[in-house]
């Protein structure tokens, strides 16, 4: 070791970056030699002081990254009920539907109910037809024995029944289904409040 303490000094990194890859039984052996030197030899001492005074501050520790907390997946909003709610209302505009439904009709004639119901077919039906193009599920016509593939879409077709197995399947078509091809609404006027099916009517 120089006995400048300059060049002891410029000398402390390189040395500290050599120290750094010892192992540590080497380590271990090197203080203990340094222990007793610095302890009976002063000009050592004084060496190694200055050599102390020169030597760069260690890095802190990185801080131990905390692990994230996975975000809990927002919820999507309802979806908007403001078309079925247009719809209804023009059913019940055009066929008087949600009188025919909420009418307690326990107390009526078969012949009654039956007039009734004419005249909410009727105005329903033109309504529905004006707004929506439908279209069945199934071409076959009903009462027919129809064989489905494996795959088939399930959520447009219902088995009833004794179903076991898998696919194919082979039944008798009791319902073509419907399937809506378009929609079209009028658009609402700003302000318009969807949630009123049909107004009160007060004759003056």
């Amino acid at each position: 070791m120089s006995d400048d303490p300059a060049n002891a000094a410029d000398a402390a990194p390189a040395a500290t970056s050599a120290a750094s890859s010892l192992a540590f039984t080497t380590r271990l052996w090197f203080a203990w030699v340094c222990f007793f030197r610095a302890l009976f030899d002063g000009d050592f001492a004084g060496r190694a002081w200055t050599v102390r005074d020169a030597l760069p501050a260690p890095a802190p520790a990185p801080a131990k990254a905390r692990a994230a907390k996975p975000e809990r997946p927002v919820a999507p909003p309802p979806p908007s009920t403001d078309a079925a709610l247009q719809l209804l209302g023009l059913l019940q505009r055009e066929g008087r539907l949600i009188d025919f439904l909420e009418q307690d009709v326990a107390g009526f004639e078969d012949a009654e109910i039956g007039a009734a119901a004419r005249a909410v077919h009727e105005g329903t039906r033109k309504a529905l037809r004006a707004h929506v193009t439908l279209a069945t599920v199934r071409d076959e016509e009903e009462e027919t024995k129809v064989t489905l593939a494996e795959g088939f879409d399930a959520a447009a077709v219902k088995l009833t029944g004794n179903v076991v197995g898998k696919a194919p399947y082979t039944g008798t078509l009791r319902h073509r289904g419907w399937r809506a091809t378009k929609i079209s609404l009028p658009v609402a006027v700003e302000g318009h409040d969807v949630r009123v099916l049909c107004p009160a009517e007060i004759e003056l």
